[in-house]
């Protein structure tokens, strides 16, 4: 049975009703009193892992905030400075509390008669807490903390001029759509000259977010930032070695598919050669998709899709909208990217992206969608922590939204023609968003192996790697400059270093529920469900079963997958579907 998408503020049993926190002085009483209760019965032991549930929650809900804001606003000084403080004043304050509360859990003798099935990985996590933890680093994870958030504020300053009009990077990539060549050449060379205005500053804020994770790693044991990431994440079911296996498969089994469509877009386009600007291009005469005119037209949209599938998915999204929950449209001086921010305590997240017009937004809007779904499905469990599902479970979430709401696109297309060409643009974006992440975590793996490196031989490095999974059909001819330093539009390099294969595992995830979804609608929604309800209670195995999925990245599966996306696109070009 669904939970409720009305969500109500919970009620307190901990702290006050009213309390806000404003500082660590007032915060610390409460973290005094978990450290000092008495817990000599296993029912005295689950008040307090509720108590300290609800303290996670408002603590975690009023650290989101700070930063949500920040990210809607980066030119406001006083939203920054706010972000600043819980980073480095009562962050750091927490984490002792917070290592010693973790052994006086794992020390305690009732904590072997808690149920094994639900508290399993919970434990296991405070256990790799415990064993991570370092005095030393909680002034740098501060540090990193704000350092990393620099990226919004210099990002979010990027903006172009087109035909007299100022514009945000993010609002000026829909010229790229256009089906007049030489606007979408001069747009493409504006952006990337605007990009390279800044190349020094995030080449050095870069340079110092490297020297300070490599000491994290060395405090506690480690021989580099990668090493000690893959336990700090949780990865108990993968390794480093696993990853380089992706990385084979993608050039070996995805590159040559995105080889094919671009050489079909070349076609499309009647052009000799495929550049650049030309890779989201529309042939003379066929207009841009323009899914919706506004934000508001995009959620509207969007909650009725989601009714289509299931109205408690509609419903949440209404929830969220009620409660304020949504910043969607572009404009200067906001964060790049797009994200949802689950807010632990009220249970309904937040969805922040950088809309301006274009199909793109309406993937990222949908995508979003199924993370939110993520946090109302996992938010009756009874404990905060047992809501922290891994990654590569959230974005199976937000994936499988993605190609589950395609059954429903009419309802941003009226036109069959343009519906046809949206969803085909769906499956090319599934298929063609593999090398890039490949890319992106075969970098983040050399530079933390190789903490020392120049400026020289990172640009090197990623040119290499770039090579290495780039589409030969291509042409770069004179634009090595941009190429060189394109790793910097990617915010996850900067602020939540090696989360970025998370979206290749969970793709391989959500196309295996598609397939599921093809099959048999019903059943597959139920495993969707069944898997996001149990929030982190489960294995990242265990979620996958849950959802009737292989926790599988071999070649052969992702081949298997490519062929099955591959057979919809040409059910697609041949006016099947």
């Amino acid at each position: 049975m669904l939970p409720t998408a009305d969500l109500k503020k919970p009620e307190r049993h901990f702290l006050p009703a009213g309390y806000v926190i404003t500082d660590w002085k007032s915060l610390e009483p409460y973290f005094h009193d978990l450290e000092q209760r008495p817990l000599d019965t296993r029912a005295e032991l689950e008040k307090w892992l509720l108590d300290i549930s609800e303290l996670e929650a408002v603590v975690s809900e009023d650290a989101c905030w700070r930063q949500i804001r920040m990210t809607c606003d980066t030119e406001n000084k006083e939203l920054e400075e706010a972000f600043n403080y819980f980073c480095l004043q009562i962050q750091p304050q927490i984490q002792p509390y917070a290592d010693r509360l973790n052994r006086r859990l794992v020390e305690n003798p009732h904590t072997k008669e808690l149920d094994p099935k639900e508290y399993f990985t919970y434990l296991r996590g405070v256990r790799k807490r415990i064993e991570l933890f370092r005095e030393s680093n909680i002034p740098l994870y501060a540090e990193s903390s704000v350092m990393g958030q620099q990226y919004g504020v210099i990002s979010g300053k990027m903006t172009i001029e087109v035909n007299g009009q100022e514009y945000t990077l993010q609002q000026a990539s829909k010229f790229l759509e256009s089906h007049d060549r030489s606007l979408r050449e001069s747009v493409y060379r504006k952006m990337q000259e605007r990009r390279l205005q800044d190349k020094e500053a995030l080449n050095d804020l870069y340079s110092k977010l490297i020297a300070i994770r490599h000491r994290m790693a060395q405090n506690a044991g480690f021989a580099n930032y990668r090493d000690f990431k893959f336990e700090e994440l949780g990865r108990f079911d993968y390794t480093k070695e696993d990853c380089f296996r992706f990385h084979d498969a993608v050039r070996e089994s995805i590159v040559p598919l995105v080889n094919k469509i671009n050489e079909k877009k070349r076609a499309r386009l009647g052009l000799d050669t495929l550049r650049p600007w030309d890779v989201e291009a529309e042939p003379a005469g066929t207009e841009p998709l323009r899914p919706f005119t506004n934000g508001q037209d995009l959620l509207t949209k969007t909650m009725s899709c989601f009714d289509e599938l299931n109205p408690f998915f509609g419903n949440c999204l209404r929830t969220m909208q009620k409660m304020g929950r949504f910043d969607l449209e572009s404009r200067k001086g906001k964060a790049p990217g797009g994200y949802n921010c689950p807010l632990a305590e009220t249970g309904a997240p937040f969805i922040f992206m950088n809309a301006s017009g274009q199909m793109g937004d309406l993937t990222t809007m949908v995508h979003e969608g199924g993370h939110a779904i993520h946090s109302f499905l996992s938010h009756p469990l009874k404990l905060s922590t047992f809501k922290e599902y891994p990654m590569e479970i959230a974005e199976v979430a937000s994936m499988s939204m993605e190609l589950f709401s395609m059954d429903h696109w009419e309802l941003f297309f009226e036109d069959k023609n343009d519906l046809a060409r949206a969803r085909e643009h769906q499956l090319e974006r599934v298929i063609t968003i593999f090398p890039w992440i490949a890319t992106i975590d075969k970098f983040q793996h050399w530079v933390y192996e190789n903490p020392q490196h120049t400026l020289e031989e990172r640009k090197q490095k990623w040119t290499e790697i770039l090579d290495e999974f780039s589409s030969k059909s291509v042409d770069w001819t004179g634009l090595e400059e941009f190429r060189e330093f394109g790793w910097q539009k990617q915010l996850h390099l900067f602020e939540v270093p090696f989360y970025y294969i998370e979206y290749g595992i969970a793709q391989l995830g959500a196309i295996g529920l598609w397939m599921q979804y093809k099959n048999n609608k019903e059943k597959a929604l139920s495993n969707y469900v069944q898997a996001l309800s149990l929030g982190g209670t489960r294995t990242l195995p265990e979620l996958y079963d849950a959802a009737g999925l292989k926790f599988n990245f071999s070649k052969d599966h992702i081949k298997e997958l490519m062929t099955f996306v591959s057979g919809e696109m040409e059910k697609i070009d041949k006016g099947k579907i």
